[in-house]
């Protein structure tokens, strides 16, 4: 349980540090043979530093029954 409270921890704090991430794909435009033109793609994600803090507070609420119960 530890070991989720910390990795849920680190997730939380990362993902409202860094609110999104920009993925580029190659796309093919022609392929002629030899020749071939390819269109570089931005595809962005993005999400709400909310969820950040969700997962950080669930990371943290995990921790204390991980710890709650070991005593």
């Amino acid at each position: 349980m530890k070991a989720l409270a910390v990795v849920l921890i680190i997730a939380g704090s990362i993902m409202m540090i860094i609110t999104g991430v920009n993925l580029v794909t190659k796309e093919k435009v022609v392929d002629l043979g030899k020749l071939e033109i390819t269109k570089k793609k931005n595809n962005p994600v993005s999400w709400s530093p909310i969820v950040g803090a969700v997962l950080l507070v669930a990371g943290i609420g995990t921790f204390a029954m991980s710890k709650k119960k070991a005593m």
